[in-house]
Order: C-alpha cells, then sequence, then structure tokens
C-alpha cells in the first residue's frame, strides 16, 4: 500500500462524485438504437410520432406497472428522469397545491428527510425555501418513531423523501415494519404526500434479490393511495437523461397533475418510449438487462468493501456500508470527513462534498462519505480506494 505521499506523486484523477453507469454499461442499450427504424410506432389509434398520449404510450405505462407491481391506470411515463418528475411535483404543489388544498407557497412546509440521504432531494427544497427535518438512518430504514410523530402532530409536515431500496448512499433496504408502519401513518396534513423514489428498484449486484414490500398496494388496501408519488426511471437501465421516468399514483393525483402537466407538454417522447418499451418488454426482461449491469458493477463494489475491511479492521473510528444493490457505499470516519475529501482532492481522487448527503450540507458529526464506485475502471478503482484509505490515515493521526 503506497503512501498519501507516493499517491499524489502519481498524478491521476479519479472522479467519484456521482453514481454514474460506467462506458460498459451503457453500451448494454445499444442494440435499442440499431433497432429504432425498424419499429412500428403505432399504439392502437394513435401514432407515437405525433401528437397525443400525454400519460405516455400504453406499452411503456404496462412496463412501469410491471416493474412497479401494479396497475397501468395509475401509471404515467415521461421523460428523462425521476429527478425532473420530483421537482415538476414540488413546483406543482408551491403553485397550485394538491388536490385542492392551498398552494404551498403561501405557508410554512416542511419536509422530513432521511439522512445520510440524497443530494438531489435536498437541493429541491432549498430552490423552494421548504424546511429540511433531517430523520436518522436505521439499517432498517428511517427512525419511524421520530417520523411517525412529526407527521401526526406537525400540519406543516407536506412530505417526506425515501429511497427505500438499496438506498443512497447507505445502500438500506426499508424492512417490511418500516414500509408498513408508512402504510399506517396519519398525517395531521391532507397535502401530506410520501417521495416514494425507487430509483434502484431493480438494481441488486447480486443474483439474490432483497425484496422490498409494495408500499403502494399496502396503502391502496387502507384506501390512503393518495399519499403517495411513487416514481422510477431508466437512467441506470439504458441512457442517464435519454431514458423513460415513470410516475405511480392514484386516479386523483393522476387527474391534478395532468391538469397542470398539460399547460407545458403535449405529450412525452412517445417515440423514445416504444423503443425502450421494445427493447426491456417487461419486468422480467429488465431483470436479464440488469443481470449485465450488476456482472460490470459487483467486482467494483466487492473490491471497495475488500480495501476498506483489510485497511480499517478493529478501527472504531471508521465504519462502512456493504450493500446488496445500488451504486454507492457510505463511508464514515468520526469527525475528520471534510479532512479527509479534502486531502483525496489534492491527490487526485474527487468525491462529492463531505455533508452534501445531509440537509444544508450540515452532518452533525461531519463523518459521512459517499464512496459512488461505478465509473473508474478496476485499476483507477483501486488508485482511487488508495487515496482515500491514505488520506484517512493522516486524519486519523
Amino acid at each position: 500500500m503506497k503512501d498519501y505521499s507516493e499517491l499524489k506523486a502519481m498524478n491521476k484523477t479519479v472522479d467519484m462524485t456521482r453514481g454514474r453507469p460506467a462506458k460498459e454499461q451503457l453500451e448494454i442499450a445499444m442494440p435499442m438504437l440499431e433497432a429504432a427504424g425498424k419499429l412500428d410506432y403505432r399504439c392502437g389509434a394513435q401514432d407515437a410520432r405525433n401528437y397525443g398520449d400525454l400519460k405516455g404510450v400504453p406499452a411503456a405505462r404496462r412496463l412501469f406497472a410491471d416493474i412497479f407491481g401494479g396497475d397501468e391506470k395509475n401509471v404515467v411515463a415521461l421523460d428523462g428522469s425521476s429527478l425532473s418528475i420530483m421537482y415538476e411535483l414540488i413546483c406543482c404543489a408551491m403553485h397550485f397545491g394538491i388536490m385542492g388544498s392551498k398552494a404551498w407557497r403561501d405557508r410554512e412546509v416542511k419536509f422530513l428527510c432521511p439522512a445520510p440521504g440524497y443530494d438531489r432531494h435536498f437541493a429541491i427544497c432549498e430552490a423552494f425555501g421548504i424546511k429540511m427535518i433531517p430523520i436518522k438512518m436505521l439499517e432498517c430504514g428511517p427512525d419511524m418513531d421520530e417520523i411517525e410523530r412529526l407527521v401526526s402532530a406537525d400540519e406543516s409536515v407536506k412530505g417526506v423523501w425515501c429511497v427505500p431500496k438499496y438506498s443512497n448512499p447507505t445502500g438500506v433496504v426499508f424492512s417490511d415494519e418500516v414500509v408498513e408502519r408508512f402504510a399506517a401513518l396519519t398525517p395531521k396534513a391532507e397535502d401530506f404526500r410520501i417521495f416514494w423514489d425507487n430509483a434502484y428498484i431493480v438494481h441488486a449486484l447480486y443474483d439474490e434479490d432483497i425484496p422490498l414490500k409494495n408500499l403502494y398496494n399496502l396503502l391502496e388496501e387502507r384506501g390512503k393511495q393518495d399519499m403517495i408519488y411513487e416514481i422510477a426511471s431508466t437512467s441506470k437501465i439504458t441512457f442517464a437523461g435519454s431514458g423513460v421516468a415513470a410516475l405511480r399514483m392514484s386516479e386523483g393525483n393522476i387527474e391534478d397533475f395532468l391538469r397542470h402537466l398539460k399547460v407545458r407538454l403535449i405529450n412525452p417522447n412517445k417515440v423514445n418510449q416504444v423503443m425502450h418499451a421494445n427493447f426491456l418488454k417487461d419486468a422480467a426482461g429488465v431483470r436479464e438487462i440488469m443481470k449485465k449491469h450488476a456482472a460490470i458493477l459487483r467486482p467494483k463494489f466487492e473490491l471497495v468493501n475488500e480495501m476498506l475491511q483489510d485497511a480499517f479492521k478493529g478501527e472504531e473510528r471508521v465504519s462502512f456500508s456493504k450493500p446488496k444493490g445500488g451504486y454507492f457505499v457510505s463511508f464514515n470516519v468520526q469527525g475528520k470527513a471534510k479532512e479527509v475529501v479534502q486531502l483525496a482532492s489534492r491527490a487526485g481522487v474527487h468525491f462529492t462534498a463531505a455533508g452534501s448527503t445531509y440537509p444544508y450540507f450540515f452532518d452533525p458529526n461531519d463523518a459521512n462519505i459517499r464512496i459512488a464506485p461505478s465509473v473508474p475502471d478496476m485499476d483507477e478503482l483501486e488508485f482511487a480506494m488508495q487515496t482515500l484509505i491514505a488520506s484517512v490515515r493522516m486524519a486519523l493521526k
């Protein structure tokens, strides 16, 4: 293992800032483009190359309904990424309210934010001036005692962010009990919504996937399906930013959402939706493609785990996750995260800023660093991890 000065002198640069698919993963979906010119773009009475179908083409809606484990009547298929859908939902709530409620911009609005969590969720809240309340993430999911207390007592709590499967960045899969407790929530606010960002719903690293209980179905059984927005996309299945995103929600929520959406959008990119539906086919087809992704990603995650295990065995100030899916490893070094990220950056290895996995960039323990192993090749990743390890050792001296 090289020391810090040796690694810095190598003048290498490795970008570990975001969880992006590697080039080899992007190649998996290239046959979709090659087949595009030969497809039939007629969708019943509609032609996907023309105007119409604000909800998206039926084949794309069926595809996501199969992935979600629900009914296509509850699915809207849109463009690009789930992030754009979440921003749109918040924007509509701020300006117009939800299903007849008052617009959020006219009153205090708070969101519950499991942390460490997804920095883009927090950025949306900051952009709209929504007050964020951190909720501790446990090994089974967020602290439900705290969520239940705040949701039932405070009418200004309008939402909660969740990445329920292979959570960003911890890799946690919400337990059955946690999902059931979400389904049993009794919010004081009638316009409270669970933002169920199921970004990694099919992103297992191993053949044995960890199941996630179906929150939408549980809520529907209780007649509370208005309470959830479930979101997913093909961003890490086909092409990032050039895929299909989908939103699963109640028919009442769909009617309310489309009422606003139709003002700025005549229809989504239905040509792209037909291409994706033809290539991916159904949930089983998606799982087969995701096995190819896993074969590329798994050795990288295992290298990260092996190097961290070897370097920090018995070191009580350091801990890290060993995820079974998703795109991140959550690394904790108590009181030293900012210093470690700065040291690593000086040596050419760049991580997302320390604190970014917490609302307002405030990590109370200055501990969490998000490791994104997907983009570097194995040699680059080994260098990056050596640099991280050397930086941690320097900071802990």
